[in-house]
C-alpha cells in the first residue's frame, strides 16, 4: 500500500502531492508533502490522522461546491489551501510550513477537469485499505 499518492494536483509544470510514506502505528501516517515548479523545489514531513483524512474529504466536498478550502490549518505543520480562481486566473495551492520552515509557497495550477472526483477516489482507496 505505502507509497501512497494521496494529492497530486498538478499541470505538468506546476505540481503539489502528498504521498504517505508508512504507517505510525495504525492511528497514524507519515507523509511527505512536496512542491516542483520551474522555480522552486521543495518538500517537508507532515502527520496524517483519521480526522486530517475526514477534513481533507470535507474540504473535497467544499470544492466540488466552488468554495475555497484551506486544510490542516489548525495542526501543528503544513497547511495547504486551495483557491479555485487564483491571483492568475486559475486555481492555485497555497502551502504554508509556519510551525516549522515560516516558508509559505504559492502555486499556481491549471487543473484538470474532473480533479476533485479524482482525489475523493484517491481518499476513498487509501481508507478502504486502512
Amino acid at each position: 500500500m505505502f507509497p501512497f499518492e494521496l494529492v497530486r494536483l498538478t499541470d505538468f509544470e506546476n505540481e503539489v502531492r502528498i504521498v504517505v510514506r508508512s504507517s505510525v502505528d495504525g492511528a497514524f501516517w507519515e507523509a511527505e508533502i512536496g512542491i516542483t515548479s520551474l522555480f522552486v523545489k521543495g518538500s517537508t514531513l507532515l502527520v496524517l490522522s483519521r480526522s486530517k483524512l475526514d477534513a481533507w474529504g470535507q474540504a473535497l466536498e467544499a470544492l466540488s461546491l466552488g468554495q475555497d478550502v484551506t486544510w490542516m490549518q489548525s495542526d501543528r505543520g503544513p497547511t495547504m489551501s486551495v483557491r479555485l480562481e487564483g491571483e492568475r486566473d486559475c486555481p492555485e495551492v497555497v502551502v504554508e510550513d509556519e510551525s516549522i520552515s515560516m516558508v509559505t509557497v504559492r502555486v499556481p495550477i491549471a487543473l484538470e477537469e474532473g480533479w476533485i472526483a479524482d482525489h475523493q477516489a484517491r481518499l476513498r482507496r487509501f481508507v478502504e485499505n486502512l
